[in-house]
């Protein structure tokens, strides 16, 4: 006659909770630093056109972070005012 051995379930090992919550972890870290590199990107682009860096942060918003690149897209930039500026002085010190 064979002995079959059965483990009672409160016996047994429970990893796999430990293993969701690292993996949720994992994941929750991931989206963070997506998150941040994403502002970064946005507030490098939003100091770079001219305006406040701190614009970008708006980008959290979700409104907002729709609406943003249309401006972007079609607004007169600070930077390009102050170029075209120049440039017109400097053709007037031509003549």
């Amino acid at each position: 006659m064979e002995v079959v051995h059965m483990q009672h379930y409160s016996q047994q090992v429970h990893a796999e909770p430990l293993l969701i919550v690292l993996a949720v972890l994992f994941v929750a870290l991931l989206v963070l630093i997506s998150v941040a590199i994403t502002l970064l990107i946005w507030c490098k682009l939003f100091s770079k056109a001219g305006y406040s860096w701190a614009l970008g942060l708006l980008m959290l918003l979700p409104i907002v972070s729709i609406i943003m690149p249309f401006f972007l897209a079609f607004a007169n930039w600070p930077i390009r005012k102050e170029l075209r500026l120049l440039k017109q002085q400097q053709e007037r010190a031509k003549m």
